[in-house]
């Protein structure tokens, strides 16, 4: 799952009141600048489109910020805070004793393990209530369909009242609390859509389904209105002016992001060029949508004799055989289990060429759309779409991404020399020696490799005894308590509090805080569900001030027990007896889709992958819990977008640690501890050949840059010779014919618009917190409470509200990512040492626990692309 706040990619939507998923957006209004970061990340996983293999789940994308250990986010009672009033907020520890921890973690395995347990634990809800609805989350509006319209207009008449409060702005004081205003109108405007663009995407009910859309559409249009309000740009411009502003560092965090947000809706342009604006952002929208709905390859079929496809899996061949004529699908699994399998090359050639050639309309498509957002960037003034999508990420331009690539290539490389040179090798042993290896031979002998080392070791699947599922959230639990100090704590879910009867609530629980996030587990498999895993964060923390919560004292309203309560529309909050507020709790929704036998009572048992896959989501939210902000512009996974899938990815990391699986893995039916060298084959086996996953993915991040090149403007721009350059500049292996043109399926050029490179990013920055802060799990540091204090206190906590090199400087010992003087300072000494780092690492392993040593400038990663499309290097 926005998953990060700087995404503002996606302005156009709520300029012209469009529901789209978040792989379709294009640049963001000011006030809905975090709910895209959020959808981003959980939206953008559920959407799947034809890409290379991911590297773990589908996903893309988040933000946050928690406390230390004594201290809460409320305002001015730490004990040096009085007298700073309107900075961060904190508050002395409340005491939460918990003896009944042992009871919890043996209750959290049994509610996904036994599903008659979980019948009995859930329907004591209704035993101890009068069986009232309580609303979808608790949210008192939604007890029925009509309570989305309801809570919407609801939601609308506050956002008006704040708007005119900072429109009426004329005073040093009602300045200084524009930014607060602000703020909490976004939030408002994210309640409504969050929330509903998930109930809508989720919820088996098509009444509810539809009342939801109708919510989320209120509040679209009432964005409309606010994207064409110039009063609210220019009353923050004053409120940022008064330089005596008692603002703390999230405080001028929010209004930095929000200023740099009205910039790029537009708002400063003459009215036809907003007009233009609003159109190309339109056309933009609807091409794009339409580019991703409508990708097809040339050719859908192909037809052989069932002879011919020697060598493929006879069951699968049967699927789609008749009277022995085989019609093979051309794009899918099956085409790519023929590319593995099948002994003819001929046939594999046939196959490759209609795997990668997309259809001539699709190619258009994807060359209108890139060329309109080189118009609208233009536009807007910016030098090219990459410019524009890249100002607020931790790269901040272009050129550092491409020499980023660059230096991850040269890294990547001293792996995929050898084995490419394997490969060939193993063609030549095994076919004509006069015939050079082609790239239909890379996935067929790839695949005898692998099944060469898969018959020396057990049968893959003989893990997943270990891994049940109540098993796994046990080790989740017992791995947060140890780092972090929470832990998940099972909770019974009230009559309407969730949209599927398979959904396990848990409060998450700190040691010093008390319940901190509630989390809404959705992750079994059943008809009509996404396959998809995906992280939402429904609600964001944000500190509730005791003025909003006396404005609810003033509305009559029957549906709340108290103004508290009306305050966060009955989700969770948190109180504390020294401060005059509350806290709104981050609500959390994860999805999943493992599979479980239906009428029996053996517990949904996951494979590695599915396991990596569960960490990796875990990761998300718990980027989303501990990153409770006082500002929810900044709370959680609203962070730069190539930043937010670090903790994601990290936990990884985790989920292959010796140490933690000896936390919980254990055989379902026998107790018998997980013997570690199955895991660590596993591990071998994966990453065989890893590089060329690398490699594609270097690849396919310079197309999304070049593509987005102010070349998109030239009359003979060609995408698909951009990509075949790309290959040959770039592969190991030869590349794709002429006639090919596979760009037409890499649907993420529309989602992600100049950002593809995050993920690599994000997964070098991983393996250093990895290596530095938790010593790659040496010694148990990957359960040391001082290595997650460490990360928690110098990465988690400030969310959005710090920048990112600076947090990983601060976490890794590294000055040299946050230096801000010198020619080779910030973003360009950070990137240029993140394309050196590479994504194994391994060279930099012998570092942890020594002094960093001075950094050597490479002169290969300051060469100039040789391309020579990319001309904009100071």
């Amino acid at each position: 799952m926005r998953a990060n706040a700087t995404l503002h990619n996606i302005f156009i939507k709520f300029w012209v009141g469009l529901s789209l998923v978040m792989s379709r957006l294009e640049p963001a209004s000011p006030f809905i600048y975090t709910w895209f970061w959020h959808m981003f990340h959980g939206a953008e996983k559920m959407f799947k489109v034809a890409v290379a293999r991911p590297w773990t789940c589908s996903t893309y994308f988040l933000r946050q910020l928690p406390p230390r250990r004594l201290y809460s986010r409320f305002p001015n009672h730490h004990p040096e805070r009085k007298a700073r009033k309107n900075e961060e907020i904190h508050a002395a520890p409340v005491e939460t004793t918990t003896p009944n921890a042992s009871n919890d973690d043996r209750t959290l395995r049994q509610i996904f393990d036994s599903p008659s347990f979980w019948r009995e634990f859930s329907q004591s809800a209704n035993v101890t209530s009068d069986g009232r609805n309580v609303g979808l989350f608790q949210n008192r509006y939604l007890t029925s369909p009509r309570g989305f319209e309801e809570f919407a207009n609801a939601s609308l008449e506050k956002a008006k009242r704040i708007v005119n409060k900072v429109l009426a702005a004329n005073s040093a004081d009602d300045y200084h609390q524009v930014v607060r205003h602000l703020d909490r109108l976004s939030d408002l405007l994210c309640r409504v859509i969050d929330l509903s663009d998930f109930v809508r995407a989720t919820h088996p009910d098509p009444e509810i389904q539809f009342a939801a859309t109708r919510a989320h559409s209120v509040m679209y249009e009432y964005m409309n209105v606010l994207n064409t309000t110039t009063g609210l740009a220019k009353q923050l411009d004053i409120a940022m002016g008064d330089k005596t502003a008692p603002w703390g560092e999230q405080e001028r965090m929010v209004a930095q992001i929000l200023k740099r947000d009205f910039a790029k809706s537009a708002i400063d342009l003459p009215q036809y060029q907003r007009e233009r604006f609003v159109t190309l952002s339109q056309e933009i929208n609807d091409i794009g949508s339409s580019f991703v709905d409508t990708m097809a390859p040339e050719k859908e079929y192909l037809t052989f004799r069932s002879s011919q496809l020697k060598g493929m899996d006879p069951t699968l061949l049967r699927q789609f055989t008749q009277w022995g004529s085989v019609s093979l699908p051309t794009v899918g699994g099956a085409a790519t289990a023929a590319l593995r399998s099948v002994e003819d090359p001929e046939v594999r050639k046939e196959i490759y060429m209609a795997n990668r050639t997309s259809s001539q309309a699709t190619v258009r498509k994807l060359q209108a759309l890139l060329k309109k957002r080189a118009e609208l960037a233009k536009l807007s003034g910016y030098k090219s779409y990459t410019h524009m999508a890249l100002e607020d990420k931790m790269a901040g331009e272009p050129w550092l991404v491409q020499r980023f690539l660059r230096g991850l290539h040269t890294e990547n490389k001293r792996m995929l020399v050898p084995q490419s040179s394997e490969l060939r090798e193993l063609r030549t042993k095994s076919g004509p020696s006069d015939q050079p290896f082609q790239p239909w031979d890379k996935e067929y002998y790839m695949a005898q490799v692998l099944a060469s080392v898969r018959s020396k070791i057990r049968a893959p699947d003989f893990l997943s005894s270990y891994f049940s599922l109540g098993v796994t959230m046990q080790g989740l639990s017992r791995l947060f308590s140890r780092l972090y100090g929470i832990r998940f704590v099972p909770h019974e879910t009230l009559p309407g509090e969730t949209w599927n009867s398979d959904v396990r609530r848990l409060d998450v629980m700190s040691d010093t805080e008390g319940l901190v996030a509630v989390l809404y587990c959705d992750l079994f498999s059943r008809p009509g569900k996404s396959p998809n895993p995906a992280h939402f964060t429904l609600r964001c923390s944000r500190f509730i001030r005791s003025d909003e919560i006396n404005e609810c004292r003033s509305i009559s309203n029957t549906i709340f027990a108290s103004a508290e309560e009306a305050a966060n529309d009955g989700m969770a909050i948190s109180k504390n007896p020294y401060v005059d507020g509350v806290m709104q709790l981050p609500t959390i929704a994860l999805i999943c889709d493992f599979a479980t036998v239906e009428g029996s009572n053996k517990p949904a048992l996951l494979n590695f992958n599915e396991v990596t896959t569960l960490f990796h989501e875990m990761g998300h939210a718990i980027h989303s819990i501990l990153g409770r902000t006082d500002f929810q512009n900044v709370s959680g996974t609203r962070c730069a977008t190539d930043f937010a899938e670090l903790p994601s990815i990290l936990m990884e990391h985790f989920a292959a640690d010796q140490s933690v699986l000896r936390l919980f893995a254990r055989h379902y039916q026998t107790d018998e501890p997980l013997p570690y060298e199955m895991v660590t084959e596993k591990l071998e086996f994966d990453k065989k050949f890893e590089c060329f996953d690398v490699n594609n993915q270097i690849i396919l991040s310079l197309l999304d840059q070049e593509v987005h090149s102010e070349e998109a403007l030239d009359p003979s721009f060609n995408s698909t010779r951009i990509y075949h350059e790309l290959q040959q500049q770039y592969s190991a292996l030869p590349e794709d014919p002429a006639g090919t043109s596979w760009q037409g399926f890499f649907g993420h050029l529309f989602g992600y618009g100049g950002s593809y490179y995050s993920y690599l990013l994000d997964r070098v920055l991983a393996r250093r917190v990895w290596q530095r802060v938790f010593s790659s799990g040496r010694d148990g540091y990957a359960i040391n409470r001082l290595s997650g204090d460490k990360f928690h206190s110098k990465v988690l906590k400030w969310g959005g509200a710090r920048d990112p090199w600076q947090m990983l400087s601060e976490a890794l010992g590294d000055n040299r990512l946050s230096e801000s003087t010198g020619p080779r300072s910030g973003p360009r000494a950070a990137m240029l040492l993140a394309g050196r780092w590479g994504i194994e690492g391994k060279k930099l392993e012998a570092e942890v626990g020594r002094q960093v040593p001075p950094l050597d400038w490479p002169t290969q990663l300051d060469w100039p692309i040789q391309s020579g499309r990319f001309d904009d290097t100071p």
